[in-house]
């Protein structure tokens, strides 16, 4: 009975990976196809992504998303961080509940309403106030930042209620100011949880279309509305070689933040032992 259980399991469990990931390494062969119709094999080749290097509204569209997604992702790690440690940490002060509600809005609020919310709000802003001047990189970074923060913050405030306490009050015993227990103690047991909180905002930002689409002016659409504007009249190669390197990029940064986690976790065991 275990035994076929056990059988069963890994079917159900091999059957996922493949729907899951059977789309991506299609994608991924098809993006060296030398045909210029996405569903018919041609041969292998590599215009494509030559293609896409000198697709000049791509590659503008790229970078830009990959600043503000970086920007973004930092911003949202510190603030997210702050606000993690203080949900964590100061347990009774007025006005908890109310912050713990605008941290995890975003969590729930559809991005629609997210999105002509921040919409309305920089054009107020922008009428009593004259900043920001339209709508631009700087209002997406802005917005981006404020969705991004509330997923760092529940990931930080997660490490921090399984973080054994007894460090921290070890620290102050031996008479650790709060800014050097912060630094030098709390900080490096939780970097994990940043890194993962800055790869999380990072991916979420570089993916985000609806928000953007709000709050992004003329000529400065992001990577994701340029691709969905490409895609409405149909799927081309290039749009695959980019979707492969794009992929290729966020692997690579992942198996980096793995390692990374990795080594500290093991720095912070032997400093624990």
């Amino acid at each position: 009975m275990k035994q076929g259980s056990s059988t069963a399991l890994k079917m159900m469990s091999g059957a996922g990976f493949v729907f899951l990931y059977a789309p991506i390494i299609a994608l991924i062969v098809y993006s060296f196809n030398d045909s210029k119709l996405v569903t018919v094999w041609g041969g292998w080749s590599l215009k494509w992504y030559v293609e896409l290097f000198s697709n000049e509204q791509i590659m503008s569209a790229a970078w830009a998303s990959l600043k503000i997604a970086f920007i973004s992702a930092t911003l949202a790690s510190v603030l997210g961080t702050l606000a993690g440690f203080v949900l964590s940490r100061m347990r009774k002060f007025v006005g908890k509940a109310m912050l713990s509600g605008w941290v995890t809005a975003p969590l729930v609020m559809p991005e629609v309403i997210t999105g002509l919310s921040l919409l309305l709000l920089f054009v107020f802003l922008e009428n009593v106030f004259g900043w920001p001047a339209g709508r631009g990189l700087l209002t997406v970074v802005i917005a981006h930042t404020t969705f991004c923060l509330a997923y760092v913050a529940v990931v930080v405030q997660s490490r921090l209620a399984s973080l054994d306490e007894t460090l921290e009050e070890a620290a102050m015993d031996l008479g650790a100011k709060p800014a050097s227990l912060f630094f030098l103690i709390t900080l490096p047991l939780i970097s994990p949880a940043i890194i993962a909180g800055w790869l999380l905002a990072f991916t979420l930002s570089l993916d985000d279309l609806v928000i953007a689409s709000f709050v992004s002016g003329p000529g400065n659409s992001t990577l994701p509305m340029v691709i969905f504007s490409k895609v409405r009249l149909g799927v081309t190669p290039e749009v695959n070689a980019l979707a492969t390197l794009m992929i290729v990029a966020v692997s690579m940064a992942v198996i980096a933040a793995i390692v990374i986690m990795h080594r500290q976790s093991r720095y912070n065991d032997k400093n624990n032992h």
